[in-house]
């Protein structure tokens, strides 16, 4: 990789800042669909696994692609948003993009922008934003890689969502709960009804185990696709789980049979129940269902399987760890993994929150082991000021302290957490936070 490499795919990312952020989407799909058209259509070139949901979407996606590759084939994995560098966003056979590969997909795409966004202009749209072109960049770089099967996580929703232009030989979807009610629906049945925009004809359809409503819509559009749905709990499970050193061994049953005592190189019970949808989704592609996974395939694929961002260890001298849990759902989860997986007395919250995020309810739902929050916010635009994130925790009955940015609040935690014995820290509340702080652990060079 060449320094001109590098900044050819730096200018790229910056031509995507340009347009519209990740926090402006239109339901829109006919103008992504236009672009990927002028470009022979990339995204029908490969199969693929499109996962939606509300929590656990990313982590399941790895958990697939890495299943998959295990099998020999060639991958390629889109999720969002990233934690330090864009190329995480598009990973080919389980490594970043390499900025090359970003540059020359860049350079297929950008004669056909000024096409499309005039005949958005012309009727009545705004051109086309970050996200939409990211994808269709996903698309082209994974045409051209060239992969077998593309895993692709949704940007928000489903039905809408510029990803939806893909064709999903599987649909995935995690649990699904309250988030983006302004944008999906203010219940979760009226959120389900835009996750399952996703499920095309004759798909199979492998969900987690879901509320009432939740399970009979996506059941009712499933039928109504002519796609066959299996939900965990029914059709599959974790039936078994130990915690182990860097992860725990998972026992799960699958579509088509029982899997003992896999080692799973991550922390918290919820991403066992991850793993076991992600069996549920590559025993949907390989077999439809009824075949198993070969042990060596699965042994390899659990192995390899890694989750940045997610119950990331980053210090030990003292302890920290980061997880993008952003709303109250991710919150329990998080809860509930800090006391299986970890034995410490106190927990340091380092807490920052997009401001559209529910951040009462996020923070009672950390209340359980938040000893000390530390309430910050992070670079980004869309962030809560630190002085909200602390007036709302106050009113929960906390006495947190406010910091102006990851940095500072780090520094106060690591003190905080070297004047008492087994005391450990957690940042949480948001994935753009989270990256700054396995920036900042990167340039400190914390222990880990």
């Amino acid at each position: 990789m060449s320094g001109s490499d590098i900044q050819r795919a730096d200018a790229v990312y910056a031509k995507l800042l340009a347009r519209a952020g990740e926090a402006w989407v239109e339901p829109r799909l006919e103008r992504t669909a236009r672009l990927l058209e002028f470009l022979d259509d990339p995204q029908h070139t490969y199969r693929v696994v499109h996962v939606t949901g509300t929590n656990g979407k990313t982590s399941t996606a790895r958990i697939i692609e890495s299943l998959i590759r295990a099998h020999g084939l060639r991958t390629g994995l889109f999720t969002s948003p990233h934690l330090v560098r864009f190329t995480e966003r598009i990973l080919i056979d389980g490594e970043p993009i390499a900025d090359d590969a970003v540059a020359d997909a860049w350079d297929e795409i950008e004669p056909f922008l000024p096409l499309v966004d005039a005949e958005l202009a012309a009727d009545g749209q705004n051109p086309l934003t970050f996200f939409e072109l990211l994808t269709a960049l996903a698309f082209v770089a994974c045409a051209d890689a060239p992969v077998d099967v593309l895993v692709l996580e949704v940007g928000m929703g489903g039905a809408w969502d510029s990803t939806n232009t893909a064709d999903g030989d599987v649909a995935v979807i995690t649990p699904v709960d309250m988030d983006h009610a302004s944008r999906l629906g203010s219940t979760r049945e009226e959120i389900a009804e835009v996750k399952a925009g996703i499920i095309k004809p004759g798909a199979h359809v492998v969900s987690a185990r879901q509320e009432p409503g939740v399970a009979a819509v996506l059941r009712r559009v499933a039928a109504e696709k002519g796609a066959t749905i299996a939900f965990e709990g029914d059709e599959f499970a974790v039936t078994g789980d130990v915690l182990a050193v860097g992860g725990q061994l998972v026992t799960i049953r699958g579509l088509a049979g029982e899997y003992d005592e896999e080692y799973l190189p991550l922390y918290g019970r919820h991403q066992g129940d991850n793993a076991a949808l992600a069996v549920a989704a590559v025993e949907s592609l390989i077999g439809g269902g009824a075949q198993r996974i070969a042990g060596d395939v699965r042994t390899q694929g659990f192995a390899e399987v890694a989750s940045p961002g997610r119950l990331q260890l980053i210090g030990t001298e003292p302890t920290v760890i980061v997880d993008a849990a952003h709303n109250p759902h991710g919150a329990r989860a998080l809860v509930s993994a800090l006391r299986e997986a970890f034995d410490f007395d106190e927990w340091g919250v380092v807490l920052g929150v997009m401001a559209d995020k529910d951040i009462a309810g996020l923070i009672e739902a950390l209340k359980p082991v938040a000893t000390h929050l530390f309430a910050t916010q992070s670079d980004s635009e869309r962030s809560a000021p630190a002085d909200e994130v602390a007036d709302a925790a106050e009113e929960l009955g906390l006495r947190p302290t406010v910091h102006a940015n990851i940095a500072e609040a780090m520094d106060a935690a690591r003190e905080w957490a070297e004047e008492g014995e087994r005391r450990a820290i957690v940042v949480a509340g948001s994935i753009v936070l989270g990256g700054e702080a396995i920036a900042l652990a990167r340039v400190e060079e914390w222990k880990a």
